[in-house]
């Protein structure tokens, strides 16, 4: 049952299929779909039932009429269809990186804010289980005042993945972008958002990847890693961003009298031996979340001992009923904007003001140019 909310979703890939189901469990109507390729959009909208399929987004919005756009497309193809949103009226609901650069993303949040729309910011991982516990004990004193932070992850990705959006600092990608954007909305949804200074060094350590033709879904890419790569007719393209990075950050919280030191440690062709790991210190104790994404078991440190914590109750029966952490985050996310299009009472979720500003940190950790204060960017 629709509740009068229209949403039009740019994207036909694992994104865009996940907002539009998300949306539709929130009580919208999808009323469009607007992809790049005629025959894509076409099978996946009507799969999914959504009336209206193009490959042209103006139209789509002329068309369409949407009260909210959902934007999951890479995010070097963002600014423009986001501006032509805002110009229509819609509320916007944009995955992340919410564009390729500071200065674009800072242009999109005043657009945004001068024509009085409502905006998320999908960096969504601070919405599973675990992290919302830790939030929850952190607020609550469990750990004394927050004094440190330490994000660990070791993604041993295939260097053979083909070339394409993911490999281009122009079409939104990189590690900082894809991995950095979701593990800071993580740790700032616990400590504070008062991104103070950053300090960064990020390492390209790809070169290059074979170039593919046929990939759609970023989710199935490593099924066109092409067999021999000696073919002497295979071409390839040149990586131009971060494929490792290493972040410190310092954080000012209203939960502790000093800046909250941070580690953002993230290689993405290199394995792992232990846990990734996300960790809260205190004054008086400790928090670790298993996962690159903090999304595992939580255990919790008293000064004797760990103790694994089991979820709470109330935090597990608001998981919402769908496969995939993924998944369940965008869901999350989605029901509180909606709610808040609404007119109903939500708790702060992230806009574009967190967007533009991860985006002019991302700029700032890429120059690598030592300790910045970044109080004033976004």
């Amino acid at each position: 049952m629709g509740d009068g909310l229209r949403v039009l979703v740019h994207g036909t890939g694992f994104a865009g299929q996940g907002h539009a189901a998300a949306f539709r469990a929130a009580g919208a109507e999808i009323v469009g779909m607007v992809g790049r390729t005629a025959h894509v959009v076409e099978e996946v909208a009507g799969r999914m039932g959504i009336p209206h399929a193009g490959t042209d987004w103006a139209e789509a919005l002329e068309v369409c009429k949407p009260d909210v756009v959902s934007v999951a497309t890479p995010g070097g193809a963002h600014f423009e269809p986001i501006r032509q949103a805002i110009a229509a009226g819609a509320h916007v609901f944009c995955d992340k990186p919410m564009t390729e650069s500071g200065e674009t993303a800072a242009e999109l949040r005043r657009l945004a804010e001068e024509a009085g729309v409502k905006t998320c910011y999908a960096a969504s991982f601070r919405y599973t289980p675990s992290v919302l516990h830790a939030q929850r004990l952190v607020a609550d004193g469990a750990i004394g005042e927050p004094t440190e932070v330490e994000c660990m992850s070791h993604f041993n990705l295939e260097r053979e993945i083909p070339f394409g959006w993911s490999h281009q600092k122009s079409a939104g990608g990189g590690r900082l972008n894809n991995n950095f954007t979701h593990t800071l909305s993580i740790v700032t949804s616990v400590v504070g958002e008062g991104v103070r200074e950053v300090f960064g060094d990020v390492r390209d350590d790809l070169g290059r990847a074979p170039i593919v033709e046929g990939v759609h879904d970023f989710t199935k890419r490593r099924s066109f890693i092409p067999k021999d790569l000696d073919d002497p007719s295979l071409k390839w393209g040149e990586s131009d961003v971060e494929w490792s990075y290493t972040v410190l950050a310092r954080i000012e919280s209203a939960l502790a009298r000093q800046p909250v030191s941070v580690l953002f440690k993230h290689g993405g062709l290199v394995p792992r031996f232990g846990d990734d790991h996300i960790v809260f210190y205190g004054t008086e104790g400790a928090i670790h979340l298993k996962g690159h994404y903090g999304s595992g078991q939580l255990s919790l440190h008293d000064g004797s001992g760990w103790t694994d914590l089991p979820l709470p109750d109330d935090i597990a029966a608001e998981v919402p009923d769908v496969e995939g952490e993924t998944e369940q985050c965008w869901h999350r996310l989605v029901r509180d904007f909606t709610r808040d299009i609404r007119g109903e009472a939500v708790a702060p979720y992230p806009t574009f003001r967190e967007g533009a500003r991860y985006q002019a940190i991302i700029d700032v950790i890429r120059a690598s140019a030592g300790w910045t204060d970044v109080r004033h960017l976004g």
